[in-house]
């Protein structure tokens, strides 16, 4: 097989994909499949891996902007679903081995790291 192109991969997450076939929700066993994946396509490739989640199988900020709330409120309570799935993600791949960070612009720092772009290009 031939080297691949990039050394670095990002890989993007539906808050969907996380949902399985409930379509909300965290379905554990399409987690532990996600990390699977993404942990045999590092060894496989031989790349390093950034994975950005979404949140809508938790909440959407359009849905409680819908019902009156303001939008920044409702972006803020997506933003927390990103990170419940980030942490389930990161759970998951870590059962299986592979060191991880999660990083978020909101500060909660006893779950996540702050996100610095610096700090986030040196992880990799």
């Amino acid at each position: 097989m031939a080297a691949p192109r990039w050394s670095r991969v990002l890989i993007k997450l539906s808050g969907e994909a996380f949902a399985g076939e409930e379509g909300f929700g965290i379905d554990g066993e399409v987690v532990t499949r996600l990390a699977a994946e993404i942990v045999a396509v590092k060894q496989q490739f031989e790349v390093d891996i950034a994975v950005v989640v979404g949140g809508g199988n938790i909440w959407r900020g359009m849905t409680g902007e819908g019902a009156g709330m303001d939008r920044a409120q409702a972006d803020y309570m997506g933003m927390l679903a990103t990170i419940i799935n980030g942490l389930g993600l990161q759970e998951t791949l870590e059962r299986l081995g592979q060191p991880t960070r999660v990083q978020t612009a909101i500060q909660m720092s006893q779950v996540a790291e702050p996100y610095i772009r610096r700090k986030a290009i040196r992880h990799l």
